[in-house]
């Protein structure tokens, strides 16, 4: 009488967890619906369910891997990280970074850690190619280490076709 989904240890290309039978990764939270089928996850009596969210994980990571004195201050000093860059890219305090602010620097973090140009970028938050690419060279202004470790590692792939985890694992 209960669901049991598989997990996958290496189900995706870049090596993440993946779910399926059903998938449990991507259940809504924000809608009445997507709360309502939440409320039917209920542990065995004895039981507990537990969740976990690795906030942030792969930008964490972009500060760690790239040593990039800003992004490791945002991390230690526990600032919202999307504010925090909203912050610095638009040069306006942390108060004063809006929500739409906060939205585009959110679209960037995450954009530019999987590849995002500025077309890309463009395209996803509306707006001008010259907007795009002023707010694009902002985040790079701000953010020099992570730039410089995201071209060394586009050599490192070009130069022998693939990247490779701390643990080894590569991805051509």
């Amino acid at each position: 009488g209960r669901l049991h989904a598989d997990f996958i240890q290496a189900g995706t290309t870049t090596g993440r967890f993946s779910s399926n039978n059903p998938n449990l990764q991507n259940i809504p939270i924000k809608s009445e619906l997507g709360r309502a089928i939440r409320g039917g996850f209920v542990a065995e009596k004895g039981w507990k369910l537990c969740s976990f969210d690795y906030s942030q994980m792969e930008l964490r990571l972009a500060a760690i891997f790239s040593q990039d004195p800003n992004l490791i201050e945002i991390f230690r000093k526990g600032d919202d990280v999307h504010t925090a860059v909203a912050s610095r890219v638009f040069k306006v305090s942390m108060t004063e970074v809006t929500k739409e602010m906060r939205r585009h620097a959110k679209v960037i973090n995450f954009g530019i850690l999987y590849g995002m140009g500025v077309n890309s970028l463009k395209k996803n938050l509306g707006g001008t190619q010259k907007e795009a690419a002023e707010f694009y060279d902002n985040y790079f202004d701000e953010f020099k280490n992570f730039k410089n470790y995201l071209e060394d590692t586009k050599e490192f792939a070009r130069k022998h076709g693939y990247t490779e985890t701390l643990f080894g694992r590569r991805r051509y």
